[in-house]
């Protein structure tokens, strides 16, 4: 909004006087030009500059004008322009005073008072819609090609400091100095601070839930809430470009996501030597076959974007001292390290340290559980370790107290279990256990869930994106249905191995021995 004391300092309003009323701290969003006095309705002057432009008022009788001015006063005007500077009379300026309103005359032809007003009072909105303009036509014509450019630009047009941050509020290009105000709230936001307004506009990518990055400006504090508006035009507008860019680096790393859980697929299917085709294939992907391998298994849940935090999985990985091969599988990553020659112990307990230090770094990221196989040679021994690796992954979900972290030689008979559940002779006693549920496959899911995350419902809805009510509802259809107590260890380990057998991944559930990890 503008103040009234801009409108009569106008070139164009020279002779223009107050005639009643206080234009100081008068602030206008628009101009409205008035006929008659039905035209003003109940809210059609808020905050307005109404123009008498009709039959002259001054000819009036006096109760008509001011009857018009406490209807204009109704209507939330602010300020009211008649034709000439005569004096009003001394009721109707102290009506005027009463009401808050501003009453002024003048000399020049109310029309051209009023246009001057109106470009006068729309002059920030035009500028911001420039700005904006001038950030749609740049990246169409290809003069802003990426995220940096692009905040450069911004910075120019608002004369503020513009930044670009991640999800977390590190400021990737611009201003190193702002600040996102609540990174964890994915809605704009402002925020007043000593140097001025910061607003923060979150850039959303559809069917991902979480915040992808920040656009971030400060404008200076004497600006006043118009400048913030237009700063938030302008982020709202780069925020569109932004998002393009996201969705289109999104679409490779899915497509190579998949390239690469396809190539696991076929390598763990591996029984003897693998076909020229697939050594092609993985020589072409850098993932060695040769040598000796220790296979590494990381169950992050359903709800963790395991394609978007591959680049960072690896990335600890080098700080844990680790150079994997790391594909995108099911819920987490696979992934094995390699070497020319049979490890020896030492090595291989130096090994689990640095997959320790690997597994804390992605616990912070995703709460992760991960197991560790032993050394296997040969493209066969790849599929070997990471079977392991699953195991001791499938059974730290279960063992917070070993920070859900698992060498494949510390399961012992927990291991020989887990071989017993793939056999031929367990699946049907499984599957007989559980067969009042197996109608509602999700029963079957959120009861082995819930006994490895030892009957906890937090850790259950979270590991299945569900809420913990729906958990709790659950739990207990399948205690009617079971006719069971939960409570029960002896009843709890023959459920858990049944559903280590028919759930998803076991060999009489969805996937079969083929599809467990």
């Amino acid at each position: 909004m503008t103040g009234l004391g801009g409108l009569l300092a106008l070139p164009a309003w020279r002779g223009t006087a107050v005639l009643a009323g206080e234009p100081g701290g008068v602030s206008l969003r628009t101009v409205v030009l008035l006929d008659a006095p039905d035209q003003l309705g109940a809210s059609g002057a808020r905050e307005a500059l109404v123009v008498l432009a009709g039959p002259s008022w001054r000819s009036a009788p006096a109760w008509q004008l001011d009857a018009l001015l406490r209807r204009a006063a109704d209507a939330g005007a602010r300020a009211v322009l008649l034709a000439g500077t005569d004096p009003l009379p001394g009721p109707t300026r102290l009506l005027c005073t009463r009401l808050e309103l501003c009453v002024l005359g003048g000399e020049a032809a109310l029309l051209d008072l009023a246009t001057a007003a109106a470009v006068h009072l729309a002059a920030p909105e035009v500028a911001s819609a420039r700005a904006v303009l001038d950030v749609s036509r740049a990246v169409a014509d290809g003069r802003v090609s990426g995220p940096g450019p692009l905040v450069a630009l911004c910075a120019r047009l608002l004369g503020a400091p513009v930044a670009l941050a991640d999800a977390s509020g590190s400021v990737l290009h611009g201003d190193l100095a702002l600040v996102v105000p609540r990174p964890a709230e994915p809605v704009v936001q402002r925020d007043r601070t000593a140097a001025g307004a910061v607003t923060a506009r979150p850039v959303l990518l559809p069917g991902l839930r979480s915040v992808q990055r920040w656009l971030v400006a400060r404008v200076p504090a004497d600006s006043g809430p118009v400048a913030v508006g237009a700063a938030e035009d302008l982020l709202c507008a780069a925020s569109t470009a932004v998002a393009g860019w996201l969705a289109a680096e999104r679409t490779a790393v899915e497509r190579d996501a998949r390239g690469r859980a396809a190539l696991l697929t076929d390598v763990l299917r591996l029984t003897g030597e693998p076909s020229p085709e697939l050594r092609q294939r993985a020589a072409a992907a850098g993932w060695p076959l040769a040598g000796w391998h220790v296979g590494v298994r990381v169950r992050t849940g359903g709800a963790t974007d395991v394609a978007g935090l591959r680049a960072e999985a690896l990335r600890r990985s080098a700080e844990a001292g680790l150079q994997l091969v790391l594909a995108e599988h099911g819920d987490g990553w696979s992934g094995w390290w390699s070497t020319d020659r049979s490890p020896s112990a030492v090595e291989v307990r130096h090994l689990a340290e640095r997959f320790r230090r690997l597994h804390e770094g992605l616990r912070q990221l995703t709460g992760c559980a991960t197991g560790v196989g032993r050394p296997h040679q040969g493209p066969a021994g790849v599929a070997r370790t990471l079977s392991e690796a699953a195991d001791a992954a499938l059974l730290a979900a279960g063992r917070p107290e070993q920070g859900r972290f698992l060498h494949v030689d510390q399961l012992g008979v927990a291991q020989t279990l887990l071989a017993w559940t793939r056999t031929e002779t367990f699946e049907p006693a499984a599957r007989s256990l559980l067969e009042p549920l197996l109608a509602d496959p999700s029963l079957v899911q959120t009861l082995g869930v819930y006994l490895d995350a030892e009957s906890s419902l937090s850790e259950t809805a979270t590991t299945l994106g569900i809420h913990r009510n729906t958990v709790a509802q659950r739990v207990a259809r399948i205690e009617r249905l079971l006719e069971v107590s939960l409570g029960d260890h002896e009843q709890r380990l023959a459920l858990q191995l049944a559903c280590r057998a028919v759930g998803p991944g076991g060999p009489g559930g969805p996937g079969g021995s083929g599809g467990r990890t």
